[in-house]
């Protein structure tokens, strides 16, 4: 295992941080970043450090911030134009913000399987940006693992295996009366599904990542199911080693910023009844190649 791949050096060893602290968490993945308030409008220096630690790092982590609504849309606005769920309905007049809130009236919370975000669509997000202004006092942490790394670690002959195949993802399983404390009735929605390359290309970086994931992929295309639902076993437990993970304990008024493309990410829901709340805002991407 020491000889698998870390984080992505080419990123980290071409910037020269001037603006922001990048301090990593593992050697694989994850990083927090000081000297920067990102209730303040981000320059193009420091929108340019965050982008390229975002990179080296897949996903990061900010302490101590403020955002409303607002801030919190411009800052995703910085790295794209930003997504709207096909599910969960936002705050009025806000429907690019997607809440996150969890109390002892909850009888499920988002994202409590591995998962890459709605990675039912055509083009699945870049990223997405999750500010938590609540948390219990214990509990509550989120996994990142690092589909670079999960990748890398496979043998040759299942590389060569997967490169070329797709997966079907699809949205229905997941949402379908799912959300019905916030949807009244979603007989009529149509959600979404895509197929994906099982093996995609980052757009960024040009290295292999895994993209399958437990809530959205329901099969491997063109072989028969049982091969399929094999092979899919296989994956999210190797996806989910330890080896590729970084564990966020979350503070009030903490951020994390994930690379959705090269990321899943679990949320631990061992601190019921206590409240978890806050939002997200997530930015569109590419179809995955």
């Amino acid at each position: 295992m020491d000889g698998w791949p870390r984080l992505n050096e080419d990123s980290a060893m071409s910037m020269k941080y001037e603006r922001i602290a990048v301090k990593p968490v593992t050697t694989r993945i994850g990083a927090e970043i000081e000297g920067v308030d990102l209730s303040k409008p981000v320059d193009d220096r420091t929108h340019r450090e965050i982008h390229e630690a975002l990179k080296a790092h897949c996903v990061i982590f900010f302490r101590d911030q403020k955002l409303d609504h607002e801030i919190h849309k411009t800052f995703g606005r910085r790295f794209g134009e930003l997504h709207v769920h096909p599910a969960i309905p936002g705050p009025e007049g806000h429907p690019e913000i997607l809440p996150i809130h969890t109390d002892e009236t909850s009888t499920y919370i988002a994202g409590e399987r591995w998962h890459s975000d709605v990675s039912c669509e055509e083009e699945p997000p870049l990223g997405s940006i999750l500010y938590l202004h609540t948390v219990p006092d214990y509990g509550g942490d989120t996994l990142f693992s690092n589909m670079y790394a999960a990748y890398d670690a496979l043998s040759d002959r299942m590389k060569d295996y997967l490169d070329g195949l797709t997966a079907r993802h699809d949205g229905e399983m997941q949402y379908r009366g799912r959300y019905k404390d916030r949807v009244a009735d979603d007989s009529a929605m149509v959600y979404p599904w895509a197929d994906h390359p099982v093996v995609r290309t980052h757009p960024e970086t040009d290295r292999k990542c895994l993209y399958v994931n437990p809530i959205f992929t329901t099969r491997i295309n063109d072989i028969p199911r049982l091969e399929s639902d094999a092979l899919l076993k296989m994956l999210h437990e190797h996806c989910a080693m330890p080896d590729f993970q970084v564990r966020f304990r979350w503070q009030p008024h903490s951020v994390a910023f994930w690379d959705n493309r090269c990321v899943q990410h679990i949320a631990v829901w061992d601190y019921f009844p206590n409240v978890r709340s806050g939002f997200r805002v997530t930015i569109k991407g590419d179809r995955p190649l």
